[in-house]
């Protein structure tokens, strides 16, 4: 039988489990901040989540890379992800000119 290896596209696991760290580690953040009384904790969480799950993903991508299962982006993959970021960095844009519009009319 013909076995055919799957590939995976570069930075698939690496996002993936900084998905997955943000996730587990964003619920670590509000106990800290009640406990300790500082609301300014309340970031640590994710921010763990994405050094935990950038570390696992990354371990995983060269893992995978060695065995050849680790492909370049193709043209389509590049667009959508060069797209994808444009639009988070523009909705950021817009969420922080929100906030300081919001924040300036309420104080």
């Amino acid at each position: 039988m013909h076995e055919e290896k799957e590939t995976y596209p570069e930075g698939h696991f690496v996002g993936m489990w900084m998905g997955i760290g943000m996730a587990l580690f964003s619920a670590l953040g509000i106990p800290l901040s009640i406990a300790t009384g500082n609301p300014g904790l309340i970031g640590i969480g994710p921010a763990l989540g994405v050094a935990v799950g950038l570390a696992i993903g990354q371990s995983i991508e060269n893992n995978y890379k060695q065995q050849g299962k680790i492909r370049p982006l193709n043209e389509s993959e590049k667009k959508r992800k060069k797209s994808t970021s444009l639009l988070g960095i523009l909705l950021l844009i817009v969420g922080v000119i929100l906030a300081v519009t919001l924040f300036l009319f309420l104080v």
